[in-house]
């Protein structure tokens, strides 16, 4: 394992929430969960009928952050990445839940009445990151390294929502700056 490799890892485990951004024929849509990782997959749980989860149905791609709050520049450190997604079922459900009650022992045996119901109608999502930026601003303002997590062998380098949607922009249409 490589020390970038180790770092995003540890950053992972060390945090709860990822934020995700999704895209639909309802349009774009931001949300914030909670989400174990199990080594960079992250897992995370919402109700079907919610605009985001609605989007992961029509496209299965995501856009994601993970970051704290910073109050200095130089102390921002987070995760950018955008990968596929999609709800699992069976043994890698199963799998997924034990995970995530070991990291929130709400969901556990002894949830709540409450809580135990609202899992009853929820969904496991799994994201697979096919790209992914650990941002260091100690290391320079913006300064992000490029993890490569074997996408190659995901085969989707031909599978890119933005080169394929239909809301994608042409790089040659880009307003330039002067």
């Amino acid at each position: 394992m490589t020390p970038l490799e180790q770092q995003v890892l540890d950053y992972l485990a060390s945090h709860n929430v990822v934020t995700l951004a999704t895209q639909g024929t309802a349009g774009l849509w931001a949300t914030a969960v909670f989400y174990v990782n199990d080594q960079f997959n992250l897992t995370f749980l919402s109700a079907p009928h919610t605009r985001h989860s609605r989007n992961i149905a029509e496209t299965g791609w995501v856009a994601a952050t993970i970051q704290a709050e910073y109050h200095e520049w130089e102390a921002i450190r987070g995760i950018q990445l955008e990968g596929r997604c999609g709800l699992i079922e069976g043994e890698e459900r199963e799998t997924a839940v034990s995970l995530y009650a070991s990291k929130f022992p709400i969901i556990g045996p002894h949830a709540p009445p409450q809580i135990a119901q609202a899992l009853d109608k929820i969904g496991w999502y799994k994201l697979t990151p096919t790209r992914l930026y650990f941002i260091n601003n100690s290391l320079g303002l913006g300064h992000r390294d490029e993890l490569r997590i074997g996408n190659e062998k995901l085969g989707m380098e031909n599978d890119h929502p933005v080169l394929n949607s239909p809301f994608s922009i042409p790089h040659s249409q880009f307003p330039t700056i002067s």
